[in-house]
């Protein structure tokens, strides 16, 4: 079973927004032009890549006026760093979800488990198809738009990071781990966890979800058996006992 594509976006149909009396629009008409010139952006951009999307385009795909869209964005990089932020939100907001929902999972849910239920999160989101074309899109505008580059690390790895961190800080307050620096090993997780597919995924490789998860779960356990710590200093999250170290 492969990766399920996100349903194809399209433009949300034209509708006349109210105006103020000064012949603007409404804070929340300009709010909804917004939010549509994005919705379009973001399509564009996945359909035709960075180099072929004009402003121009947009701002007919969107039926606004060239003037709004250049003063409202600056030039095309602006626009893509708008339309890569609320990407990146969106796909910041499953990894923050699952996190959240593994903290409160029940007492006798494993270290492992809960860490595979995040990995699998991570995979999805990772390897679908508007993150791998928005990754190639970074990357190909690294060197001429570096300020770019920069807002996927800041807004993306490293909120992700600190997402995952704060999970494993729970983790070691419980004894469950034992963790000296969890930002470091947030940081080896998500990457021995979900880097490698979306590695091969960026290179146009198919992922079948099967072997990924495979793959995920041998990681989880490789990651554990450097996180676990002294057995006499790290507790079975589950029963609250010192947990035995798997022989070598």
């Amino acid at each position: 079973m492969g990766l399920t594509a996100t349903k194809p976006r399209s433009a949300a149909p034209r509708r006349e927004l109210p105006k103020s009396r000064g012949g603007r629009p409404t804070k929340t008409a300009a709010i909804e032009r917004d939010q549509r010139l994005i919705e379009v952006a973001t399509r564009l951009f996945l359909d035709r890549g960075f180099d072929a999307t004009s402003l121009d385009a947009v701002a007919e795909a969107a039926r606004v006026s060239k003037p709004t869209v250049y003063s409202r964005y600056g030039d095309k990089r602006g626009l893509f760093a708008a339309v890569l932020r609320r990407e990146i939100e969106r796909w910041l907001a499953p990894l923050s979800a699952a996190a959240e929902t593994q903290l409160s999972s029940a007492a006798d849910i494993s270290v492992e488990q809960r860490l595979v239920e995040i990995g699998r999160e991570m995979l999805t989101f990772t390897c679908g198809p508007d993150a791998i074309a928005f990754s190639r899109m970074m990357t190909s505008q690294a060197i001429n738009f570096p300020d770019v580059a920069k807002l996927g690390k800041e807004e993306g790895w490293l909120k992700a990071v600190a997402t995952t961190a704060r999970f494993f800080d729970h983790l070691v307050a419980q004894g469950a781990l034992d963790i000296e620096d969890t930002t470091i090993a947030a940081e080896v997780f998500l990457d021995v966890v979900a880097g490698h597919n979306h590695r091969m995924a960026t290179f146009g490789m198919a992922i079948e979800m099967k072997s990924a998860e495979k793959r995920m779960r041998a990681a989880i356990k490789l990651f554990l058996a450097g996180a676990l710590g002294p057995a006499d200093r790290v507790k079975d999250a589950a029963k609250g006992t010192p947990r035995r170290r798997l022989p070598r």
